[in-house]
């Protein structure tokens, strides 16, 4: 059964700017970070500047992005992933700007041109010196193998996923095509995230502060609640799809 309230924001709007978090991906068997048992309540991440200068920090790095690659490897879209893709084609979708990095929102099938990846990608590895990309497997199979960092074969330098490591800056163009969505849209949509990590949890406050309305649906508090227009607690995946098909 749907969300009345929930139905009647969405018919309401043409432009909706749909904001992601790690919360909508856990249906997929992709762990978040933050959570009560998230991934850094159990290890330490590494830092951009410890890769760049750490033998062993780049190695715990990459025993760590291959200990998780079988994951990310068989993870398929769930509902929630579905019903974003259901709004796009009803005509009601601005952008998919996501905190997450596991490209299920294009397996999905959202257009490649709306989703906006604030924090990079796991589905390239990228060369920390001059930005070359490749496919992951092979970088994975080698690291297996020989237990050593690969390296660039363009110009030699360190190879890690195309994601933003703690303390590597974002990519100006991307954060600011955030904002620029946010500008444009007239309603968001926040899902399954915790709204904590800056600048990507301003994009939504931006559009806030031109008089949008705004949705936050998560399963837990988020540092928005005070904040939205509406505010629904609980399972993305049980509460936006039936909202969504009641479009239709």
């Amino acid at each position: 059964m749907s969300d009345d309230a929930l139905v009647e924001r969405l018919r309401g709007a043409r432009r909706i700017l749909v904001f992601t978090g790690a919360g909508i991906s856990t249906g997929s068997g992709i762990p978040d970070f933050r959570g009560p048992h998230g991934i850094w309540h159990q290890r330490q991440p590494v830092y951009y500047k410890e890769f760049l200068a750490s033998d062993d920090k780049r190695r715990e790095y990459w025993e760590y992005k291959l200990e998780g690659y079988p994951l990310f490897c068989a993870a398929r879209p769930n509902a929630t992933h579905a019903a974003i893709v259901a709004l796009e084609k009803l005509g009601r979708v601005q952008a998919v700007v996501t905190q997450n990095i596991d490209g299920l929102h294009q397996a999905a099938g959202s257009s490649e041109e709306l989703v906006v990846e604030v924090h990079g990608t796991n589905a390239w590895i990228e060369c920390v010196g001059c930005g070359a990309r490749s496919e992951p497997a092979p970088a994975m199979a080698y690291f297996e193998k020989t237990r050593q960092v690969p390296t660039c074969g363009e110009c030699g330098g360190w190879l890690k996923a195309a994601t933003i490591s703690f303390g590597q800056p974002l990519r100006p163009d991307v954060i600011d095509r955030g904002f620029a969505e946010a500008g444009k849209c007239d309603l968001v949509l926040a899902l399954g995230s915790t709204l904590s990590v800056h600048p990507a949890a301003a994009i939504p406050l931006a559009a806030l502060k031109r008089g949008v309305p705004y949705i936050v649906i998560n399963r837990g508090v988020t540092d928005h609640d005070e904040l939205a227009t509406l505010r629904l607690e609980g399972d993305v995946a049980e509460i936006l799809p039936p909202a969504v098909a009641a479009l239709v």
